[in-house]
């Protein structure tokens, strides 16, 4: 009675995942093998000759891993100095209060906050040129480009990994680096033999939740790129608001099976990693 009332807790949830997880994600993937009437057929797969649909999805690839490895630089070694302050004062509090509604901060009101904060005619860049003669756009409209993409998506990504990433820095020991100054290590061969090691499965378990987090990111791109689909969410968009009818959309079923498969090798992978990360932190 015990387990079937745990279990039963368990329900809401479920029902929830079930309902706007789950089915959509059927629905989405199954309207790939479907033509305009409804008829099992597999020529929708015939987009993936379109090399404007293999440019995009390398285009999320590189997007996605960029601000993946410079979220994940930087929000371990922030998460390295959180390691050095009072887990209980005023600074860890407020760090991990941001971290937690930072990772959560984007869509339209992120792009919304990058426009009015550095875009063509924002403050900063209005100041920055009148004042000092710097041109943040000498070189172009960055801002509404996937390269412009970058800045955006590392305001969320490096919160994500300090949230992720600071329980496996403080399962860190300080026994360890005292048996190995004992034993006439040094605070090089310490991290080198015993730190990272430690670390590397947390990190890279990060590290991929990290990628597929941008993979599958899209309200702040849609916001910032209105032209064009230069990323595989806006490839979507585009084959579901596009002007010739279902057959349009029955693609981008095929387009959300290519990221289906992408985000399940990424997340099989980072389940082996935090297993292996987990043996460590108990």
């Amino acid at each position: 009675m015990k387990r079937l009332t745990a279990a039963l807790g368990l329900v809401p949830f479920a029902a929830y995942v079930l309902l706007f997880l789950l089915v959509p994600t059927l629905l989405a993937i199954l309207s790939g093998f479907q033509d305009s009437k409804g008829r099992f057929t597999l020529a929708n797969f015939a987009a993936f000759k379109d090399t404007a649909i293999w440019d995009a999805f390398w285009a999320s690839t590189w997007l996605s891993l960029v601000t993946a490895v410079a979220g994940a630089v930087i929000g371990a070694l922030a998460c390295w100095a959180l390691t050095g302050v009072n887990p209980d004062g005023w600074v860890r509090r407020c760090m991990d209060s941001a971290a937690s509604v930072l990772a959560q901060f984007g869509g339209v009101m992120l792009a919304f906050a990058f426009i009015v904060t550095i875009g063509m005619n924002a403050f900063i860049t209005v100041f920055l040129k009148d004042k000092l003669g710097i041109d943040l756009y000498s070189g172009g409209n960055w801002l509404y480009t996937v390269p412009g993409l970058i800045l955006p998506y590392l305001y969320f990504q490096i919160p994500l990994m300090i949230i992720t990433f600071l329980p496996a820095m403080e399962g860190l020991k300080p026994q360890w680096a005292e048996a190995s100054a004992t034993l006439g290590g040094t605070r090089a061969s310490y991290w080198t033999k015993v730190g990272f090691p430690v670390l590397a499965p947390s990190f890279l378990g990060a590290l991929l939740l990290l990628f597929a987090n941008a993979f599958s990111s899209y309200a702040t791109a849609a916001a910032l790129i209105s032209q064009g689909a230069q990323i595989v969410p806006l490839q979507i968009r585009a084959a579901l608001v596009g002007e010739t009818g279902a057959s349009s959309a029955n693609t981008a079923g095929v387009l959300a099976l290519g990221m289906v498969v992408v985000m399940t090798v990424v997340m099989v992978i980072y389940s082996v990693l935090m297993k292996r990360a987990a043996r460590w932190q108990r």
